[in-house]
């Protein structure tokens, strides 16, 4: 559910105007008192901080802004949907002029503050709300998803590959449309049948856990999966992949491709036999540009679009499983890469930022 929406403030708000404001002290409804400082306050959605996506993602990169810009980053952890509004206003208490919401859940509340803080500045990740004064920060990962696909169907023993996702939404969707395409393409090329479950990009329909959460959903469907001879998985579902890869590493002869971060590095190091890649959002490198562009007075709500010209999506390196990936296959990637770069190649989707 993606929510795409107008409002005007009037002339008197110029978009490029808004600048990072110095932190006043907590109000007493709440806030963090960061007096006399540069301060950003970033509200997760109800995955929680760490949850080897993008909100720990979205996190490091505020980190990293404070060691190279100085500002102050502090973040507000949601655990249910009842905790999104209310930390909102909390991070708009807290006199910060920059906002960092992520994810859809917090579409809502983010338009509503942005509506009624027009002053303020205001960036959400992984979804599209259109404001004045709100920058979507969004990835065209069906780009880096379609090398994941063709990856994946170049190493299926058994010619069966699969993908679900946490929930129907263009977000999770724009992941699954580029891997199957991506399955699709080798097929093409190399004249071959693997299938892809779990998706079906015409249809726009397939298998979801229905939350991000539930890690035994996730486990209990890419079981499924394996029984119907898939070895690769392709979980689009947040915390609920670390059941795929459970059920990967308990049958063996499985590999996960993760999403968001490098699951290499970021889940347990037990998985990491059987990670073959991950497609990467580049969210660090947004949060310190959007950050800088604050400070700079620069800011503005035009989009920040991740692609692979731009370093925003990539797939990650193939680490222990890099033996199973042929220097014809890995050419034959970096091939499709430079032709998605140059235009010459279009991954389309209709989740597209």
């Amino acid at each position: 559910m993606s929510v795409r929406r107008w409002f005007g403030f009037g002339a008197a708000l110029v978009a490029a105007s808004v600048t990072l404001a110095a932190c006043a002290p907590a109000p007493e409804s709440g806030g963090t008192d960061a007096a006399g400082t540069d301060c950003v306050r970033m509200v997760t959605n109800s995955g929680g901080l760490e949850d080897r996506s993008f909100n720990q993602s979205s996190w490091e990169g505020l980190q990293q802004a404070e060691d190279e810009l100085g500002v102050d980053a502090e973040a507000i952890v949601s655990t249910g949907e009842t905790d999104l509004a209310p930390n909102v206003q909390q991070a708009v208490d807290s006199g910060c002029g920059l906002i960092v919401t992520v994810g859809f859940e917090l579409a809502e509340a983010t338009l509503e503050q942005a509506t009624a803080n027009p002053d303020l500045a205001f960036a959400i990740v992984d979804e599209t709300v259109e404001a004045d004064n709100v920058k979507p920060v969004v990835f065209d990962t069906a780009q880096a998803s379609f090398l994941a696909g063709y990856l994946a169907a170049g190493v299926s023993k058994t010619g069966v590959v699969a993908t679900f996702g946490g929930g129907n939404q263009p977000p999770v969707t724009l992941f699954m449309d580029g891997f199957v395409d991506g399955v699709a393409k080798y097929n093409e090329v190399h004249g071959t049948q693997v299938r892809a479950l779990g998706w079906d990009k015409a249809e726009q329909d397939g298998a979801f856990t229905g939350d991000f959460e539930d890690i035994n959903k996730g486990k209990a469907l890419t079981e499924g999966f394996i029984d119907q001879g898939a070895d690769v998985i392709l979980p689009v579902a947040g915390q609920v992949g670390e059941g795929a890869a459970s059920a990967a590493r308990e049958r063996g002869g499985v590999s996960v491709i993760w999403v968001d971060s490098d699951g290499y590095e970021t889940l347990a190091p037990e998985f990491r036999p059987i990670i073959l890649t991950s497609v990467l959002k580049n969210t660090q490198d947004a949060m310190v540009e959007i950050v800088g562009e604050v400070q700079d007075g620069a800011f503005t709500n035009e989009p920040y679009i991740g692609t692979l010209e731009n370093g925003g999506v990539e797939i990650a390196p193939y680490h222990d499983l890099a033996t199973l990936v042929s220097p014809e296959l890995d050419g034959e990637i970096e091939g499709l890469r430079q032709a998605i770069i140059a235009g010459e190649l279009v991954v389309d989707s209709p989740s597209r930022p």
